[in-house]
């Protein structure tokens, strides 16, 4: 039995947690308050992922850590998330232990045709350049031979936990609900879909072959489908008609974002829903034979889901 954190409680976090408890290994689930739902098997522990001393501590003799933090405000990513990366590199290289980062898309930057893992970097605004910058600091330090360093990079959430917190899950719990779904952006161009289920298994198998470290790895993700088919396949998974899908009129993030910071924020990203948004994961799956989760499967959890926290609040 090996020792491993998880630091962070959000989807990934727990799915990453829930994996590797299964499999009998002792797992940390670390996040600031210590508490939330409970991951059978594993121990929750409170730590401050910028304190860099006290998680040094917590990852001291564990085979790997995985950083599945999400700062939950999106306006304050520039402020809360230099210390936490700052803290992450220097626990795996005080510890020896490897650091598997959960990645996002964001630093490939508008692309045409289907992303890879040996696209270069090209962020186009300051969230996307901090992330690829996270990424650069991350291998630099491991090219240098000071720490174990590996990348996991997966598209917009479905899946177990995620409910209304993400684009996708977020427009099919309004159809759910018998209302009209919006989305940013062209609902009708193609979008890929992680499932965080396969985000977590592309964490821990890439933290178990220590010749994937190093690099960057896509997770295991289904072919590409648009906004409006996927909001459709959730209805048929939750046993509803299906509703229309729209799209915010054009410069509803400029004019909103004057006033609302988050639609301000959303303006920068918008553009991987006007155009097709596609994420090739068939490395991950040619060199450590990870699939997706079938669509269909990952349809009806992310449906259960909306309907579970649809039946929570209205008993609430």
């Amino acid at each position: 039995m090996s020792r491993y954190v998880v630091v962070g409680a959000g989807p990934v976090g727990r799915e990453t947690a829930r994996l590797l408890a299964e499999r009998g290994e002792e797992v940390l689930l670390a996040s600031r308050s210590g508490r939330g739902e409970e991951v059978p098997g594993a121990r929750r522990v409170a730590v401050d992922a910028a304190d860099a001393e006290a998680l040094t501590g917590l990852v001291q003799g564990a085979s790997a850590f995985f950083n599945c933090v999400n700062p939950g405000d999106y306006t304050r990513w520039e402020r809360a998330w230099p210390p936490v990366a700052a803290a992450l590199l220097t626990a795996a290289e005080r510890t020896g232990a490897l650091l598997a980062v959960t990645g996002n898309l964001y630093p490939y930057g508008p692309v045409d045709g289907p992303m890879t893992e040996d696209l270069p970097d090209r962020p186009n605004g300051h969230k996307s350049a901090l992330r690829a910058r996270m990424s650069a600091d991350a291998f630099a330090l491991h090219e240098a031979g000071r720490a174990h360093v590996v990348e996991v990079r997966g598209s917009d959430y479905t899946g177990r936990g995620v409910r209304g917190n993400g684009h996708l899950t977020l427009a099919g719990s309004m159809a759910i609900g018998g209302r009209t779904a919006w989305m940013i952006g062209d609902p009708g161009v193609l979008h890929s879909w992680t499932n965080v289920t396969d985000m977590a298994r592309a964490l821990v198998a890439v933290a178990d072959a220590p010749r994937t470290w190093g690099r960057v790895w896509h997770a295991p993700t289904n072919p590409a489908r648009s906004g409006r088919d996927a909001v459709a396949d959730l209805c048929r998974a939750a046993g509803v008609p299906v509703r229309g899908v729209r799209g915010f009129p054009p410069g509803t993030l400029g004019l909103g974002g004057l006033a609302v910071p988050l639609l301000r924020e959303l303006k920068e990203t918008a553009y991987q829903f006007r155009r097709d948004y596609v994420l090739d994961s068939s490395a991950i799956t040619r060199e450590l034979g990870l699939a997706p989760t079938p669509w269909e499967e990952s349809c009806r959890v992310t449906a259960e889901d909306l309907l579970a926290q649809r039946a929570e609040r209205a008993a609430a």
